[in-house]
């Protein structure tokens, strides 16, 4: 009689029970969504803040620590120190962003755009002087409002300069644009001159735009020699999440800004219509007065992934978009978002709380200029006597004479200019300004500052420094 194998044939059989598939079936399941899981990246650090993922520097896997841990290990209980205490800026996490530290390298070059209207040319003279470095590049634009005759006249000091002449780092747009206050024409003036540096192919590693009304409180040689020790990458742009009732003012009427296609300025032109604001990307807010990387720039002219084309669409129908355009760009851009910290680095006054613009400075505001350790100021008035205290006190420099520094070769007999001719540009003399800038770096790349940068965190414009607003966190 043939004995029956089948999976009935009693309990003594292998196999012959099935009871055991289920659970082995639901560890199998288990098993794999934890692989799948860690492969995915499922299983992230932490986020900072609403939008603000953790950025680590990049380890090798197969390293463990002293104490027994592996580096995933490390990094969580890391990242949870970070948060639970603030951390040293040594082990910042956030370094990873700005991790290119070229202290070793050739000293840096800065880019100006001075830009001024009807009235200003003298007083761009006296920035021009101010700021000047041979080992710089500068651009000088007096918009479509000044009459021709104030740009020659502009054009024609350039050029009779014996200094500008012999280095060739000074530029005059020829033809000015038409900037309207409040309107995208700005940021077209400013894209119009970082289009010339490009073309040309001048060596530059910062820009920065300032007005006739700005003014620096510290010389050349202090800059560039703190400079000389970051990073190359950092962007400085005061920026915050656009909210409350600038959202409402700014993002939702339709504008148009007549200085795009008529030859005199008019205010911007509104509709009764309001539009939706945008959901493919996030509105920010913040200073017009910028010191931007060139490779951030090159981004923003070649677009490569068409986010800066988009942008700008958008901005040319915005109220006040110098203070936005740049701003939403590098902090929705996953290449550079990390790369911004929330500063212009100017001191301005305002009231409190801020309104619209800001106040004028005069005298009584030079300890606080001093104080703050920005290089530059805004706004002042036309030759107010405090310009003449800074020059004197803080820039060392002579009425129609440049700012001194290593790079002034002449010889001081006789009472002549020792910057008529000009040796090593790459050598500095820094001052006392050095310091304070060097103190206020401090602050604005430390880790508690920057950890606001591109979140849903405000900004305090009188205070230089992130809050929580209400009804978050």
């Amino acid at each position: 009689m043939r004995k029956s194998w089948g999976l009935n044939s009693g309990p003594g059989r292998p196999f012959s029970d099935r009871r055991w598939l289920v659970p082995f079936l639901a560890s199998l399941l288990v098993s794999a969504t934890l692989f799948l899981a860690a492969a995915c990246g499922l299983f992230a650090p932490p986020y900072l803040g609403a939008d603000d993922s953790f950025i680590f520097d990049v380890v090798s896997f197969t390293d463990w620590d002293d104490d027994g841990r592996s580096p995933s290990q490390s990094l969580e209980s890391d990242a949870k120190n970070q948060l639970l205490s603030g951390g040293d800026d040594s082990d910042n996490p956030d370094n990873a962003a700005v991790n290119s530290d070229d202290s070793g390298a050739e000293p840096p070059r800065l880019a100006y755009l001075l830009e001024g209207t009807k009235g200003d040319g003298l007083r761009m003279r006296r920035v021009l002087q101010a700021i000047y470095h041979p080992r710089n590049q500068y651009i000088l634009h007096l918009d479509l409002e000044a009459p021709p005759r104030e740009r020659i006249d502009l054009a024609m000091y350039v050029k009779g300069d014996p200094m500008f002449s012999q280095v060739g780092n000074v530029r005059v747009i020829a033809k000015g644009d038409l900037v309207t206050y409040k309107g995208p024409t700005m940021v077209a003036c400013t894209l119009h001159a970082v289009a010339i540096l490009l073309k040309e192919g001048l060596e530059w590693d910062w820009f920065i735009n300032l007005s006739a009304s700005d003014y620096p409180l510290m010389t050349q040689d202090d800059i560039l020699h703190v400079f000389s020790s970051l990073p190359r990458n950092l962007n400085f742009i005061e920026h915050m999440q656009i909210s409350g009732w600038k959202l409402m003012q700014r993002g939702k009427p339709i504008v148009l800004d007549p200085g795009l296609y008529l030859s005199k300025k008019f205010d911007l032109s509104t509709t009764t219509e309001r539009r939706e604001l945008p959901t493919s990307f996030k509105l920010y807010t913040g200073s017009a007065w910028i010191m931007l990387t060139k490779t951030f720039l090159e981004y923003c002219i070649w677009g490569w992934d068409n986010l800066p084309r988009t942008l700008l669409m958008y901005y040319v129908n915005f109220i006040s978009s110098p203070e936005g355009y740049f701003h939403t760009v590098i902090c929705n851009s996953g290449e550079f978002r990390g790369t911004a910290v929330g500063h212009d680095l100017h001191y301005i006054a305002w009231d409190y709380p801020a309104k619209q613009h800001p106040l004028t400075l005069s005298m009584k505001d030079f300890n606080n200029m001093v104080k703050s350790g920005a290089p530059f100021a805004r706004k002042f008035p036309k030759e107010d006597k405090v310009l003449d205290r800074i020059d004197r006190e803080l820039l060392h420099r002579s009425e129609g004479r440049f700012t001194p520094g290593a790079w002034c070769d002449g010889v001081l007999e006789g009472g002549a200019d020792p910057c008529l001719s000009w040796d090593d540009n790459s050598v500095f003399e820094p001052g006392p300004g050095a310091e304070r800038l060097r103190v206020l770096m401090k602050k604005v790349l430390s880790w508690d500052y920057r950890n606001g940068s591109c979140s849903s965190l405000s900004y305090d414009q009188t205070k230089r420094d992130w809050y929580v607003p209400r009804g978050r966190g």
